[in-house]
């Protein structure tokens, strides 16, 4: 996974139908993961939907890439595969692309050069909870090394002390 100003997700996989129900346990982790529960039921659908059509319109060892991205506004989840052929919308009963673009603000298909891209997308509210980027590291701050011939402060004496006069600890001792 990638964390930017955009979240994304990418996984290459054979269109097997034992992947689909492994892939959308990922999707669901990722959205979890990225505070948008509510999405869960339509994309993982969405998903499925778009690796069954690989597995039977491409072929079940046709290798395809999932993606999943979020821009903090649109959540687009594309399935990129070799297939030749460009997916057709049937009827509204027919399942497939039917049923992705009952889930969906938006889909669409491009061909490739070896190839096609299936997506779609969701618009979806930032929560408040969700930075969109990720926080920089924290960075310590590097041990300054004195200037050549400046005096260095003896451990444990107060800032703005340059070592010179007598230490305030010094006179108890006497």
């Amino acid at each position: 996974m990638t964390l930017s100003s955009n979240r994304r997700y990418t996984v290459e996989l054979p269109a097997s139908a034992e992947r689909v129900p492994q892939i959308r346990r990922i999707v669901a982790a990722h959205l979890r993961h990225w505070h948008l529960e509510a999405q869960i039921p339509a994309v993982c659908r969405g998903v499925a939907e778009l690796l069954t059509n690989v597995h039977r319109h491409v072929g079940p060892d046709a290798v395809c890439v999932v993606e999943v991205r979020w821009s903090g506004r649109h959540l687009t989840v594309s399935v990129t595969d070799r297939g030749p052929r460009m997916p057709r919308l049937r009827g509204a009963g027919d399942g497939g692309l039917a049923v992705v673009a009952a889930l969906s603000d938006s889909w669409g298909t491009c061909g490739t050069d070896d190839g096609k891209v299936v997506w779609f997308t969701r618009r979806v509210a930032a929560t408040r909870e969700t930075p969109l980027s990720a926080r920089p590291p924290l960075r310590s701050v590097p041990d300054a090394k004195p200037r050549p011939g400046a005096e260095v402060p003896e451990p444990g004496s107060p800032p703005g002390d340059s070592g010179s006069g007598s230490r305030p600890d010094e006179a108890l001792l006497v």
